[in-house]
Formats: C-alpha cells, sequence, structure tokens
C-alpha cells in the first residue's frame, strides 16, 4: 500500500507483514510480546477512546515515556484522528516542563509511570490548558490510560465510521507532531512535523537499512528523539520486530538475549561501549592480552575496499576468528548495523567496529529536518569513514560561502510553533534551511561535517578554532568523559575537562593515589600531572593554535538533569561558561589560584 502518514504504517504490517512480535518490552524479568493484530486493536481502539472524550483535529497530547510498545499505541492512535503528538524528554528541567506544557496547548498530559508523572505533575497543575494527567503503569490517585482504552472499547460501534472518515480526510502535510529541540541556550521550540516530513524521510533511507522483515531491532534511545522515532517508522516500513530494552542499564543483557539485527544509538553510547571492551582487554593478562591489543591496532588502521593490501587483510581474518568474534557475541551474535547519529562520531570508533564486522552507518541530520540529511551506506563507495555519507536523493543540500550547510526538501519542518520569527530567521527567503553546521561535500556526493558555525571561535591571534573537532580528539581518552574547548578573543585555547570519574578512580586504586571526594582527587598533584601528560600527549597531534595552553579539572558529571548537557548530550555552552567563570578566568590570568582578581588586572587609581 502507498505510506504517506505515519499511521498508515500500521495497515502497512496488516498488509502482508504480520508477525507475533511486532512490539516487544521486557518488563517484570520477562519479554512480553504484542502481534501486529494487538497492535492495530490498541491503535483504533484508543482513537475510539479519544474521539469520545471530545477530542479534534489540532489538539494536542503531551507523552513522557520509556520506550515501550505502547508509545506506538498512543502515537498512531492520536495522529489518526488528527490530534498532534508532543512528546518530550524525561530529563529535563522543571522551567522546560513549566514552558513546553504551557506554549504547546496540551489538553492532557500522559506519563508511563510515577518517577515521570511525579517531574510533570507540577508543571501539568501550572498550565492552563491541561485539563488531564494520565498514566500508562498504575500509579495511586492518578487516571489510567486505560480508561480511554476502555471507553475507546465501549463506543467502537459509534465511532467506526467517524474514524474512517477522520483518516481518510488527513492529509500528508499536517502537523502531525510537534517536537521541541532541546538547544544548548534559552528555552526550548517546538518543531511542527508532518507526516509527510517524517514519511519522505523514512522513504529516503529505507535503501540504507540492511535489516529485512525477519530481522530484529533493540531500541532504547528515547522514541521522543527525531532519530529514534523515526528509526522507528522505518523498521515499520520494513516489517522489522522492535524489541524495547528494559532500561539503558540492561542495555547489553538485552542484546544478548534479544540477538538483533541493528539497533541505534549516539556516539556516546558507542564510546561506552568501545571504553567497556577495553578495560575486558586490559583486565587479560599474557598472550592473550598481546593477542588483544594486536587485533585492536589492527582495527584502527583498516581502511575499506580491501585498501590496506593482502596481508593486511589476511591478518585482519586471525583478529575476526580469535578476538572480534567474541565483540560479535558480546552483541548478541547477530548486529547487521548500528546507526549512528545525534552527534558527531569519532572516525576511529567506526573504523574499528567495521573492521569487527559491526558496521557502523553515521548519520546527520536535525529535528528541523525529520532528521536525516545524509547516512552512510552499508558498503563502500557510499561508505566513509569520518563522513555522515550521501546526501539523501530526495534532499537537497548546498554549501553557502561561509561553509554553512543549508538544506532543502520534502522533510524540512512546517516552522516553529507559535514562533514566525524564529522561522523566518531558519529557513531563508528561497526555502533554505540553515543548520548552522559547517561542512563540505565530496565526491560521490558524501557529506562531511567539520563544525559547529556559532561555536568556532577566533583567538586575538587570528587563527581560527573549531571547537568539535578538538574536543572529539580529546574525549578519545579514557581519563575525559566530556571536554569544552573555549578561547574567543584569547591568546590560547584552554579547556574545562569534565574527568571519566570511574576510570580516574580505577587508575588512583592502581597507583596509591588517595582522595576523600572528587573535589580532593582534582587538586591532586599527581592526578593534575596525569592529566598534564594526556593533554600533551594528544597536543602533538594538533596544529599549534588548536593545543591546549590550560586546562580545569571539574568535580562534577555533567549530565542533562544538572544542566550541562542538554538532553542529546551536547555540551550547554552557555550554561558552562557561567557555572565555570571562576575557572574560566583562572585559564586566562584574570584571576589568581584563589580566585582573586590578578595583579595585573586591578584598577589603579
Amino acid at each position: 500500500m502507498n505510506v504517506t502518514r505515519t499511521f498508515d504504517l500500521v495497515d502497512h504490517l496488516m498488509d502482508g507483514l504480520q508477525r507475533d512480535d511486532a512490539l516487544t518490552v521486557k518488563r517484570n524479568g520477562k519479554w512480553e510480546k504484542f502481534s501486529t493484530k494487538q497492535y492495530k486493536e490498541f491503535v483504533d481502539t484508543f482513537s475510539y477512546g479519544l474521539l469520545a472524550l471530545g477530542f479534534k483535529k489540532g489538539d494536542k497530547i503531551v507523552t513522557i515515556s520509556n520506550n515501550r510498545p505502547e508509545w506506538n499505541f498512543i502515537d498512531m492512535g492520536m495522529t489518526q484522528v488528527g490530534v498532534i503528538h508532543v512528546p518530550i524528554y524525561a530529563n529535563l528541567g522543571p522551567q522546560e516542563y513549566d514552558h513546553i506544557l504551557t506554549h504547546s496547548d496540551a489538553k492532557i498530559v500522559i506519563a508511563s509511570h510515577q518517577e515521570f508523572y511525579e517531574k510533570v505533575k507540577i508543571s501539568a497543575d501550572k498550565a492552563d490548558k491541561v485539563e488531564k494527567v494520565y498514566s500508562i503503569d498504575i500509579v495511586e490517585g492518578v487516571s489510567s490510560w486505560m480508561e480511554i482504552i476502555d471507553l475507546g472499547k465501549k463506543n467502537a460501534d459509534k465511532y467506526v465510521e467517524e474514524l474512517a472518515k477522520i483518516k481518510e480526510s488527513i492529509n500528508k502535510d499536517d502537523v502531525m507532531s510537534i517536537i521541541y529541540t532541546s538547544g544548548t541556550t534559552g528555552l526550548s521550540k517546538g518543531v511542527m512535523l508532518s507526516h509527510d516530513n517524517f514519511m519522505s524521510n523514512v522513504h529516503g533511507t529505507i535503501d540504507r537499512l540492511p535489516v529485512d522483515s525477519t530481522g530484529k531491532f533493540l531500541s532504547f534511545l528515547p522514541l521522543c528523539h527525531v532519530f529514534e522515532r523515526m528509526v522507528n517508522y522505518l523498521l515499520h516500513v520494513r516489517g522489522v520486530a522492535v524489541y524495547y530494552a528494559e532500561s539503558v542499564e540492561t542495555v547489553g543483557d538485552n542484546i544478548r538475549e534479544v540477538h538483533p539485527e541493528g539497533f541505534a544509538a549516539v556516539p556516546r553510547v558507542v564510546e561506552k561501549l568501545f571504553d567497556k571492551i577495553m578495560l575486558k582487554g586490559k583486565e587479560l593478562t599474557g598472550i592473550k592480552k598481546g593477542m588483544f591489543f594486536w587485533a585492536v591496532n589492527l582495527g584502527l588502521r583498516y581502511e575499506l575496499n580491501g585498501a590496506n593490501g593482502w596481508w593486511y587483510e589476511f591478518q585482519l581474518k586471525i583478529a575476526n576468528k580469535l578476538i572480534f568474534s567474541k565483540w560479535r557475541e558480546a552483541l548478541g551474535g547477530q548486529v547487521q548495523v548500528i546507526a549512528s547519529g545525534g552527534a558527531a562520531l569519532q572516525a576511529r570508533l567506526a573504523r574499528i567496529f567495521t573492521a569487527a564486522g559491526l558496521t557502523i552507518q553515521e548519520g546527520y541530520g536535525l529535528t528541523e529536518t525529520s532528521p536525516v540529511i545524509a547516512v552512510n551506506c552499508p558498503t563502500y563507495p557510499d561508505l566513509r569513514f569520518g563522513t555522515v555519507g550521501p546526501i539523501l536523493d530526495n534532499v537537497e543540500v548546498k554549501i553557502a560561502e561561509d561553509g554553512e550547510i543549508l538544506m532543502k526538501g520534502p522533510s524540512l519542518m512546517k516552522g516553529y510553533y507559535k514562533d514566525e520569527e524564529k522561522t523566518k530567521e531558519a529557513i531563508d527567503i528561497d526555502g533554505w534551511f540553515h543548520t548552522g553546521d559547517i561542512g563540505e561535500i565530496q565526491d560521490n556526493n558524501i557529506l562531511k561535517i567539520t563544525d559547529r558555525k556559532k561555536e568556532i571561535f577566533k583567538l586575538s591571534t587570528g587563527k581560527y578554532v573549531a571547537p568539535q573537532v578538538v574536543e572529539n580528539r580529546f574525549k578519545e581518552s579514557a581519563f575525559i568523559e566530556q571536554i569544552m574547548v573555549v578561547g574567543d578573543g584569547e591568546k590560547y585555547a584552554a579547556a574545562i575537562i569534565c574527568p571519566a570519574f570511574h576510570f580516574v578512580h580505577g587508575w588512583c586504586f592502581k597507583h596509591g593515589v588517595k582522595f576523600k571526594d572528587n573535589v580532593d582527587l582534582i587538586e591532586n598533584p599527581k592526578v593534575i600531572a596525569r592529566y598534564q601528560k594526556e593533554v600533551d600527549k594528544i597536543n602533538m597531534e594538533l596544529g599549534q593554535h588548536r593545543q591546549l595552553k590550560k586546562f580545569e579539572l571539574t568535580c562534577q558529571e555533567w549530565t542533562p538533569e544538572t544542566g550541562e548537557l542538554s538532553p542529546t548530550l551536547k555540551v550547554k555552552r552557555k550554561f558552562l561558561k557561567e557555572k565555570y567563570k571562576i575557572k574560566l578566568d583562572r585559564l586566562y590570568g584574570y584571576t589568581d589560584e584563589k580566585g582573586h582578581i590578578a595583579a595585573k588586572d586591578q584598577i589603579v587609581s
């Protein structure tokens, strides 16, 4: 059938792609399967319930939920009656919840469980248009979403013909979701996305998914994120079963249980996966340890299309049999693809995982572009490390004079909700969307991202520094969890470094370095010296103007909950510059070690 609206996907699955595990979730220690038929029944019944409650086309519903089949029942159920889905992150602050629940004009809120209900309850009470809050799991004193389902069952006969008429009336260009972009500054903007925005992106990427209708995908990135949501729809088109992990913490166990053919991940997940593998390797002894790191070093030199030569390929076969086969087993033994998006992936990780038979297909896009603009294909020559792959066939991209990537196509948003001014800032008079990213188009129409336009800064020496490039290199270090490179208008680049505390604590134990807490840890001369050694080593690989001349360590982890990172784990520079003003002033000699104004900057009357 012709799938042009997101809810068409359910009928598409019913029409020849039925399976007993269309949607599956693990809870209370057991995998719970929902067949395609059950999926369809829940979706329609939820729609009947909404109609019985008086919902009309254009009304809004906010959801705050973990990944689960019910998310799909609710998503499809509301959109096929023209109700707009506003899914939100569970790691926002109170101010953001207040903003979204009021700004979105939501009529009801659906929270998946007790913890998320408590996060959103106060904001829901403040929002004038929110009439009620429901929960999916049983929460004492809160109405269950099953009340809507039960209402739908009672009124099914009454609304079955009306639902068919409403579905027929919904146009592919109608807004079906508003996704609030996390942003790294200020309150988030509501991105209005239509059925066609999502479905054109699905059709533009379908040939790049190397998993067929017999396959399974494990889902653990939040479904409220545009990347995981589009992948979810993409899997529906192919008829791939979607298995939802219990939590981010159990992903490793769930992968080994499900044996999926693929999963989507943000680079931080891939980085942590690699770090865990390296820790296991370091625990080995003797010849096993030697073989492990021989294979790792071999993998880090991997080139596509046999470019390393026959001797390298012969060695790689040995490494695959002895070492990399165990990596694949640890990920269930069936993985054909890891889709990476949301931020820049270190090229070395794409290289080594692909060498190990775990192909990473890195892509690029924004919430405003639904999201994919470009994505690597499964094989050479349309798979290239350090790039985001070929631009989609149904998307236009050009590079502006200042290097900014501009995009146009059917997956471009309808605009920002209730914000015409910001919409005009983002989409110019000729219809080109300004991504804010800097890049270049290589042969085979392959796109390479080099940095964020707004984040590039100029030293007082006149040299430009692209901080993301430097940050990504430093984050390869096991000692560094996060980093923010600074230096706008200064003589040199410097950085605030958030240590990888779990790793550093292990290093301290091994080297007899004692500390009371993390405040004491980052002030320890031996720890500072070790970080200086790490910085010096990486600096040698960088151009002189990119080298870090000074750094400061933080005593706290950076998280979305505490404000240093966005929900998609991007560094929030404005917040960090305010939080660490004293450290930043010290880096450039504006204050002394105790935070007092440096003598050279004191005003003499």
